[in-house]
């Protein structure tokens, strides 16, 4: 089984954390909805970089997907608040190092969930809309497993396998060329007619569970660690930097899709699926032509039923529009393409024992209950603990401990509590009493109204706020310190070693004279100690944005630290004008809310943590011993509606608004809602109101339907 993982991974307070992950979507307040989806936002790239660069996932797709469908219903509700880091607009997380990067020339995207019949309904509906469809025009889709294994792009010239690629972050990709070429399932040279001269094919690598159990029978005679799942073992295998290593793997492809850059004809993904095939590609035997709702769920019923006959993992049925022509127009919004969803399969559940309740500690000092279970074995995995969130849940879910409890696997180890066996109920079983002291130092517990959460209000002086504190200055997108992960810096907190981020850079400095060197500790040793502090020497030069990740703001993670380096470019500009825009009348207060992303929350809790002396202390001091130079803007050539902004107003005839708005993002314009002296152009449909007489006030050109399609056409020939 697949050792116990440290519980702070799943916890609302890791990473981007606030008090109001467990209120329903429907009740959150504006406030809370932005820390909500700040939240999410750290949280899901988090598991993205696990899962997709690292190929070592701490979750079950399960938890991964009510993160997103979470995150997209907020997003839904308070469309204003998406945030520049959002999931919706990403894949995948960054490449690793040891392999070259790929571009993709198409991004590779992800797949929007659906988790019932009526999701998948509202899906096509959608896309009915969109296309502006009448309610009885045929419909046709195709259904096919969803495989649970590596995706990859491969590239053909002249028939003859050129480069392969894996997703990465969807835009970019690692070349992994060397190793595909040892898959047997993967053809080297196409055979039969009308083969495109360039063509690209996606599809997943993945390993059948029987090749699976024999590899990891082999691994165990050798002595080496067991894989945890077929997907793991089949996306570690095809990341080797030794090819040979791959070559011994039982690696399979199968082939799902394919784009030619000229000389295709073909009109509809079914068709596409067939010429795979006379290709000489492995295409997944189940797979189904369907021409109706109905349809498809008699399909995803059966696959379901026998998901224990199939060969190789699946986690849900994928289903396409068919029209390849419709799929062109439907394109695709954020990181989801229209036309294709994927409708995943239930999470499995158990019964077992509530045996104890304790309190968690994290980084902004929220209290976080957690619940220790009776080991029980959920989808073939041993969970013992879980999150319960806050206070409010615990009395929301009437748990106690000693009680009978329906365990949902939300991930690899860490389940979600679903609900209570009350007729199991101890008879002497009592009501949980939440502390008033925090467990770490004492410190006094405040449960400010209006909010869910129980804080301590100790700060740096809480131990357990520290240590999370420096875990989170030197993770991956921060500094990213090699040598000093969690473990490292829970110890060197213990031995008073790093107390703060400053200490980190003078801990080389303050070894040399210390009466117990790192060397001389257990577990280290001269050569250890001095990988570390080279380490720590590589990393005194920094990027600003890294940089102003790494101080922990609340609310401020990746994408929006990128925000701000990319506005400021200096770490002097930036505190300048934080410093102005204190106040609220100011021009640097009004410059900030003017910035894309940020709204007044955030700007609050950005201007808060530069006006504490503490924070601007430890900055100063930091700034002592780093390189952080100016950040570069990089350039890039557009279309001439590039960063152009449009609004439509009126009904449009030819396609619907959806599309039209679509169409404009993808040509690298940004639409409004409201015309303003920095609008550039006005699209007017039929019975165009306030909006056209206000772009002719402003001398905004004007576009007519006819007009506006023309240009697009234009452009996209371009």
């Amino acid at each position: 089984m697949k050792p116990e993982l440290p519980l702070e991974v799943y916890l609302p307070d890791s990473g981007n954390t606030d008090d109001s992950a467990s209120i329903a979507v429907d009740c959150l307040t504006r406030e809370q909805a932005a820390k909500e989806l700040a939240r999410l936002a750290g949280t899901i790239a988090y598991h993205d970089r696990l899962y997709f660069q690292e190929d070592t996932p701490e979750i079950s797709d399960a938890a991964y997907d009510s993160l997103v469908v979470r995150n997209r219903q907020i997003e839904s509700r308070f469309p204003d608040l998406r945030r520049e880091d959002s999931p919706s607009k990403r894949v995948g997380a960054p490449v690793s190092k040891g392999f070259k990067k790929v571009k993709h020339r198409v991004p590779m995207l992800s797949l929007e969930n659906a988790f019932s019949a009526e999701d998948v309904a509202n899906f096509f509906d959608r896309a009915r809309r969109f296309l502006s469809l009448g309610t009885t025009q045929t419909f046709d889709i195709v259904a096919e497993p969803k495989i649970d294994g590596l995706s990859a792009a491969l590239h053909y010239q002249n028939g003859k396998l050129r480069l392969a690629a894996t997703r990465g972050d969807g835009s970019e990709g690692e070349d992994i060329t060397a190793n595909v070429h040892q898959i047997a399932t993967v053809p080297q040279i196409l055979q039969g007619e009308n083969i495109p001269e360039s063509l690209e094919v996606r599809g997943e690598i993945y390993m059948n569970r029987a090749d699976f159990f024999t590899l990891n029978q082999q691994r165990v005679q050798e002595g080496e660690a067991e894989f945890a799942n077929p997907r793991n073992a089949a996306a570690g295998s095809v990341r080797q930097l030794d090819a040979s290593v791959t070559a011994r793997r039982p690696l399979r492809f199968f082939a799902y899709y394919y784009e030619a850059i000229s000389g295709d004809t073909t009109a509809t993904h079914y068709e596409c699926l067939q010429n795979l095939k006379k290709w000489g590609f492995s295409v997944t035997p189940e797979i189904r032509l369907c021409h109706s709702l109905t349809q498809l769920e008699e399909f995803y019923t059966t696959i379901n039923g026998k998901r224990a006959e199939i060969a190789y993992d699946i986690d849900g049925v994928v289903y396409k529009v068919d029209n390849l022509a419709w799929q062109r127009r439907l394109g695709s919004v954020g990181r989801t393409p229209r036309y294709a969803v994927a409708h995943k399969f239930e999470a499995e559940k158990a019964e077992t024992i509530l045996e104890e309740i304790n309190i968690q500690v994290g980084r902004t000092g929220v209290l976080t209950p957690v619940a220790h279970l009776k080991p029980v074995t959920v989808g073939g995995v041993v969970v013992s603990r879980a999150t319960l969130h806050n206070a409010d849940e615990i009395v929301r879910k009437g748990v106690r401990v000693g009680d009978h409890v329906i365990v949902q696997r939300a991930g690899d180890v860490i389940p979600q509590v679903v609900s209570v066996v009350t007729e199991k109920r101890p008879a002497n079983s009592s009501e949980f009493v939440f502390p008033s002291c925090c467990p770490a130092c004492g410190g006094e517990v405040v449960h400010t109204h209006g909010e869910v959460a129980r804080r301590c209000m100790n700060g740096l002086l809480c131990p357990a706020q520290a240590v999370e504190r420096l875990k989170h200055f030197v993770s991956r997108d921060a500094f990213d310190i090699e040598g000093l992960g969690s473990r490292n810096i829970e110890s060197f907190y213990q031995d008073k070693l790093i107390h703060s981020p400053v200490d980190i850079f003078t801990l080389e400095e303050r070894d040399k004279v210390s009466l117990t060197p790192l060397r001389a500790l257990e577990g280290w040793g001269s050569q250890s100690a001095n990988n570390l502090f080279e380490a720590i020497n590589e990393s005194r030069k920094i990027n600003l944005d890294r940089f102003i990740y790494a101080l922990g703001i609340p609310q401020i993670g990746s994408v929006t630290a990128k925000l701000l380096a990319k506005h400021y470019r200096t770490l002097a500009t930036l505190l300048t004008a934080m410093h102005q825009a204190q106040n609220h009348t100011s021009d640097a207060y009004q410059d900030l809310l003017s910035l894309d992303g940020i709204g007044q929350n955030m700007a609050e809790d950005l201007l808060g943590f530069f006006h504490e002396p503490h924070n601007l202390d430890i900055i100063h001091k930091l700034h002592s011993h780093l390189i952080i130079p100016e950040f570069i803007v990089e350039t890039l050539s557009h279309s001439v509606l590039s960063n152009k902004t449009i609004v439509f107003t009126g009904t449009l005839e030819k396609m619907s608004r959806a599309e039209a708005k679509a169409t404009a993002e993808r040509l690298g314009a940004k639409v409004a809602g409201s015309v303003s002296k920095k609008t550039n152009f006005v699209v007017m449909g039929a019975d165009a109101g306030s909006k056209a007489k206000a772009a002719a006030e402003l001398g905004v050109e004007i576009l007519n339907e006819d007009q506006w399609i023309e240009l697009c056409q234009s452009l996209g020939k371009k």
